[in-house]
């Protein structure tokens, strides 16, 4: 049987997160669909997996709830379902409570309402990039995403931030490191399109007067434009599968931890509580990955 991922956001208001917390679990466990849900105040946040059919059953489902009627859902290839029908993709299912769906660490400076997130970045589709571009010659391209996703895939010339988490963009712009950017036209993007939504918001908050973001994330826009667009490299996605391609004959752009080669694949560190992503060529990732720090634990 076939299997899909999904990945999704929706910023509304939710009066009752626990609620939808509980509804979410008990609709994925019905279904059989593995993955991770954040619900908090502002909204819901997503990426799951499973059988193809049951994928489409739960998208039915999540629209039937009103606030959730118009949501976005980006649809990609699973790599297969286990001898329990399940998504290979994911090891288990998750669905939490929080007080961020996106964990900037400022929850009291989002707002939102039945429309989004109140005050972000003017949004551009992927096919109004380029006329963008033509208006504003200046533009910038802004990742919103950690700095290693951005080692094996990033749009070209963007500024890639020193980011090893969300919360370390508010450290960086509270510190004016991007200050000579804020009369500058600013387009921010990552992999879905969800940090840029706070991140937007986060900027235009702190002074940044032409501020974008690219509605959908890469994913919108590698559909769309495959290898022929400015992004290049391969997109880090959060399960097993690691990274995703858009096309053949992907550029390589990444650089092997261990040896240096090319590479472009993300791996996790071998240490079960290590949390980092690094660059690994196809040879080295043939056994098991560690970071320096954890290079012990290999010998």
């Amino acid at each position: 049987m076939m299997s899909r991922v999904l990945l999704f956001y929706c910023f509304t208001p939710l009066p009752d997160p626990e609620a939808i917390r509980l509804w979410q679990r008990d609709l994925c466990e019905k279904l059989g669909l593995r993955g991770r849900i954040l619900v908090s105040e502002h909204g819901i946040n997503a990426t799951i997996g499973g059988e193809l059919k049951a994928c489409k059953q739960y998208v039915k489902t999540l629209r039937s709830y009103p606030a959730f009627k118009h949501i976005d859902t980006k649809w990609s290839e699973g790599t297969g379902l286990d001898e329990n029908g399940m998504s290979r993709d994911f090891p288990r299912l998750s669905v939490k409570a929080r007080p961020e769906i996106v964990s900037f660490g400022v929850p009291e400076e989002l707002e939102v309402d039945e429309n989004g997130v109140v005050g972000g970045g003017t949004h551009v589709r992927p096919n109004e990039v380029e006329d963008l571009i033509a208006k504003h010659p200046d533009l910038v391209f802004f990742d919103g995403r950690n700095k290693v996703e951005a080692e094996i895939g990033r749009f070209d010339g963007a500024i890639v931030p020193d980011t090893e988490t969300t919360h370390d963009f508010v450290k960086l712009l509270d510190a004016g490191v991007y200050d000579h950017l804020k009369d500058t036209p600013i387009l921010t993007y990552c992999t879905g399109g969800i940090r840029c939504e706070v991140l937007s918001a986060l900027m235009v908050r702190r002074g940044f007067t032409k501020v974008y973001q690219l509605l959908g994330g890469i994913v919108r826009y590698g559909e769309e434009f495959g290898n022929e667009g400015r992004w290049k490299g391969s997109l880090t996605v959060f399960d097993d599968r690691e990274t995703i391609k858009f096309g053949p004959n992907t550029a390589i752009i990444g650089v092997c931890h261990n040896c240096g080669k090319p590479a472009e694949e993300l791996h996790n560190c071998g240490d079960a509580s290590c949390v980092t992503r690094l660059v690994t060529c196809t040879e080295c990732a043939e056994k098991p990955v560690f970071c320096k720090e954890h290079l012990s634990v290999a010998v």
